[in-house]
């Protein structure tokens, strides 16, 4: 099948050259291009394995949230090891297949050009499944950073950021190489999206090593959230919104046979966008401890993404005028107007959460877990569907075997998925309501935090059968498009004839024109990324230059040895993914929890974990509130202390031995980044730490309890009792001169006993 004229010539008419003399126009040289369709075929074939995989995981992580003990209590398949699985799983290696996908057919097409090196196709590729497979190996086993959509640890953190530069390298060598002189908006999109991922994952990723697979953010508390956040907000922005607009920009014209609605427009969606998203990362930490100027400014910018997010929907669907025949018909445009509208519906209700009013009420809540999905299943699911059922033919020179199946496919992944979306926003409404709730007397109507799970349980089931569906549609699809592969015969090779690139005739240039900025890729690129650049540089910069924005507090200490590698066990159970650390000044959550959360209790926090979901309570002043003992039974059985809790058993904690052997080079790397342990203090951190241990076990000797000081669970317990307690301690006395060797004198005369650092 040959392809049709380029789709710049489609949406805006190109200059022709003047005639030559004799009223005869020049001869256009042809040159032969070859497509190269292997590397297409391999994306193709890892999208649809790595989708399944991403959602098999993501209905057994449905399942354990009404159902705790399903698959028994192997820790590698915990709740908090298998979430992280889950969003890497759908996000980088579904989403992520599905853009080299997409990216590899359409950018040579449009440039009519072979890509660059297939040498570099080869090794993208590889290199992007065996990120894929460590990501796959080291999170169920709790080698994780705990940083939302930047779990992995610094090795891999390195692999990606390689890769990726490989991918970008083969794409813009590409484009330089082009045969159409203009570059289609497609390939503006796939442009921002590769020098904004490659920002955002490098400095999101500053840490420091430990060793080869334990490492601590460079970045503290509320320095480290917002970083997080400009990151894990503009992730969506940049890897599950801009390629796969750059997608629909070339795919709806291509299968609908209709130019794009609106060339202008078009523009302006793409400028007004990537600069926009950038600036509204900080509405995901609206009411914290951050700053007011930066919580106002994330809200800001994130009403305004309204204006040219609806305007690329517009864009898509409107170019769908005149063809409702042909989607009623074919089933991948059917797909094709969900996605886009699921973007529209998405882009309009982030905004909306965005409003402070709006997510004091749905922040920690599943209607945040709805909103996402709404987006992942609907935008980024059935578009790469859509694209996947338009390929998979003309890769193989053949029909799509079954028209009937396909349709099946649409409407079971489309009741599917609004099962899952409307039960959570269902659930959302509920835990929202029911936490703020007060009786006519002033007091919490549902002061137990458990009586909130225990109405929203059959939500979570209604959940896991939504998302059943949706896997289900997606087997219908692979085995369609696999008998579609059989039907066919594979052209490894496409070759197409193209007109070589001239220089356009003076007098019909006009510099400083988008038309004209569209044959200058490298200065596109540039624009693209100061673009990208300015939002970041606004709101991290003085967040990290200007002291003010996070007020100390004398009495708050760094963590003991102890303490350390309890946190260090927290994180690598995933145990914030249910619970938040972040106390909001709501009166609703001061009465529930305790005095509200201050940005300088989180100095010493790297990295931070305040959370973004609360399946279970908030723990950040739970430190004292219950004895030892109760933690260690509701560690061992959540049922036993909790009747009704969905909390899984931890009862590996219970026999796994403590690992000290990198206590010293903890102390060491937390020190370099900050933390004011004492030269030296590695030495001797390994006493403190069995000193604090002997006392919690006699605490919980107390409780009829048994067991050694060298049991992971000590930690855990050491480090829960630890959370909140600093500005509980009585007021520091006045600064003395320390003794070499000694802790700041404020700083040790604010720890609390039995967790203060022997002198």
């Amino acid at each position: 099948m040959s392809e049709p004229t380029s789709q710049e010539q489609r949406i805006a008419p190109i200059p022709q050259p003047a005639p030559a003399a004799g009223g005869r126009l020049p001869e256009t040289r042809l040159e032969t291009v070859s497509y190269d369709n292997n590397i297409v075929r391999w994306f193709a074939m890892a999208t649809a394995f790595w989708g399944i995989v991403g959602m098999l995981v993501g209905i057994v992580i449905a399942v354990k949230l009404y159902d705790p003990y399903f698959l028994g209590g192997i820790n590698f398949l915990s709740y908090g090891r298998l979430r992280p699985l889950h969003t890497n799983a759908v996000v980088f290696a579904f989403a992520g297949n599905a853009i080299f996908l997409g990216v590899y057919y359409s950018l040579q097409r449009l440039c009519k050009a072979r890509m660059y090196s297939d040498w570099l196709s080869k090794v993208h590729f590889w290199g992007w499944q065996l990120i894929i497979v460590s990501a796959a190996i080291t999170l169920p086993l709790g080698i994780t950073t705990s940083k939302e959509y930047a779990e992995l640890e610094w090795p891999i953190d390195i692999a990606i950021a390689i890769v990726w530069v490989i991918f970008g390298w083969n794409m813009l060598a590409t484009i330089m190489r082009r045969k159409d002189k203009h570059i289609y908006v497609a390939i503006w999109f796939y442009i921002a999206s590769f020098v904004a991922v490659a920002m955002l994952h490098i400095v999101n990723s500053m840490e420091l090593p430990v060793s080869f697979l334990k490492s601590y953010s460079m970045y503290a508390g509320v320095q480290d959230a917002l970083v997080e956040w400009w990151y894990g907000h503009n992730a969506v922005a940049f890897f599950l919104t801009t390629p796969f607009l750059g997608i629909m920009y070339y795919f709806v014209p291509k299968a609908s046979g209709r130019p794009i609605y609106s060339y202008r427009l078009s523009i302006i969606h793409f400028w007004s966008l990537i600069f926009i998203y950038i600036w509204a990362g900080p509405h995901h930490l609206l009411y914290t401890a951050l700053p007011d100027w930066a919580q106002s400014l994330g809200m800001v910018f994130s009403l305004m993404l309204v204006a040219p997010s609806w305007g690329g929907m517009l864009n898509g669907l409107l170019t769908l005028r005149g063809a409702w025949d042909k989607v009623r018909q074919d089933p991948m445009l059917k797909f094709m107007v969900v996605a886009v509208t699921a973007y529209g519906m998405a882009t309009l209700e982030g905004p909306t959460l965005a409003i402070k009013s709006v997510n004091s009420l749905s922040h920690y809540t599943d209607w945040t877990i709805a909103h996402v999905h709404t987006g992942a299943l609907g935008w980024n699911g059935f578009l790469t569907f859509s694209m996947l059922y338009w390929l998979v033919p003309r890769l193989y020179n053949t029909r799509l075997w079954s028209i009937k199946l396909a349709n099946y496919h649409f409407w079971i992944a489309l009741v599917g998925m609004m099962f899952y979306v409307v039960a959570m926003y269902a659930s959302g409404i509920t835990q929202g309501l029911m936490w703020k709730q007060f009786t006519a007397d002033g007091y919490l109507q549902y002061p137990n935090f458990l009586e909130t799970v225990v109405q929203i349980i059959p939500l979570y089931r209604l959940r896991a059968v939504g998302g059943s569906l949706y896997i289900g549609g997606v087997l219908m699809m692979v085995f369609n498009l696999w008998r579609t592969a059989r039907s066919g015969h594979f052209a490894p090779e496409t070759e197409a004839q193209a007109p070589a690139l001239t220089a356009e005739p003076t007098g019909i240039r006009h510099p400083w024109t988008h038309r004209w900025l569209e044959g200058q890729p490298l200065l596109l690129t540039a624009l693209a990324l100061i673009a990208v650049l300015i939002g970041g540089l606004v709101e991290i910069i003085p967040m990290i230059v200007i002291k003010a924005n996070v007020p100390t507090i004398a009495s708050v200490k760094p963590y003991t040895p102890l303490e350390v590698m309890g946190r260090d066990l927290y994180i690598r159970e995933g145990c914030l993914g249910c619970h938040s650390q972040m106390i909001r000044p709501f009166r609703s959550e001061t009465e529930r929890y305790g005095e509200y959360s201050k940005a300088g209790e989180f100095v010493y926090d790297h990295p931070f974990l305040w959370g973004s979901k609360r399946t279970g309570p908030d723990l950040h002043r739970v430190g004292g509130k219950y004895p030892d003992a109760w933690h260690y039974r509701h560690l061992d059985d959540p049922r036993s202390t909790s009747p009704g809790s969905i909390m899984p058993r931890y009862r590996w904690l219970l026999t796994q031995k403590l690992d000290t052997a990198s206590l010293p080079a903890r102390i060491n790397a937390l020190r370099k980044i900050g933390v004011p342990y004492p030269p030296g203090y590695e030495n001797r951190a390994l006493d403190d730490l069995k000193t604090q241990a002997a006392k919690v076990v006699a605490n919980l000797q107390t409780g009829l309890i048994k067991t050694e000081p060298d049991r992971e669970i000590v930690a855990v317990i050491a480090y829960l009792q630890r959370l909140g307690t600093d500005i509980k301690a009585s007021p520091a006395s006045p600064p003395a001169a320390a003794a070499p060797g000694s802790l700041p004198a404020a700083v040790a005369a604010a720890a609390p006993t039995p967790r203060s650092f022997s002198p």
